[in-house]
């Protein structure tokens, strides 16, 4: 599976992503309102493609590496996943993610490559409803998803603290 836009290669996560993932999920600032610890050593991010790859062969898609054009690096991942466990009383929805490391921040990238997902999951494989929630403190994330048309429905209490929780309907989706 592979998503392109003007700047971005959106395209499944491969082993030798791992240095880069490394960048994205060893960094504080990045991982400031995601609720996990930064990862400490290389072997944590490989086993996170890993983990990424198996949802893959699961459930037909996953996280994507985001590939800026210009520079032909991996500067986040964005895109859908299957969330098979359950939070905010939901379980078994298609979600919403992304992550991009700072130098990449303010471009405009999470919104992009966001929207690219929204229109495979909404026009290709028919998804009816995409869920997504950042922290509240994340205001960077609810902008882009109130850009994106998402519907702030909720607010849930996570360990680090309250996390919105909003919902796109297919037909609600503008491209």
């Amino acid at each position: 599976m592979k998503l392109e836009t003007e700047r971005l290669i959106l395209r499944k996560l491969e082993d030798h992503d791992a240095e880069r993932m490394f960048l994205l999920d060893s960094n504080p600032e990045v991982m400031k309102y995601i609720g996990i610890p930064t990862l400490s050593k290389l072997e944590e991010s490989k086993k996170v493609i890993q983990m990424i790859q198996q949802q893959y062969q699961d459930n037909g898609l996953g996280r994507l590496a985001v590939i800026e054009k210009e520079s032909g690096l991996l500067i986040g991942w964005s895109g859908l996943k299957l969330y098979t466990g359950e939070i905010n009383g939901y379980q078994n929805f298609y979600e919403l993610g992304y992550r991009f490391l700072p130098e990449s921040w303010g471009k405009g990238y999470a919104f992009e490559s966001a929207k690219a997902s929204l229109d495979f999951g909404f026009n290709d494989l028919h998804i009816e409803i995409i869920y997504a929630y950042a922290h509240q403190e994340n205001a960077a994330s609810h902008n882009v998803l109130t850009k994106l048309g998402f519907e702030k429905t909720g607010e849930f209490t996570e360990p680090d603290g309250i996390c919105f929780w909003y919902e796109l309907k297919k037909e609600n989706f503008k491209l």
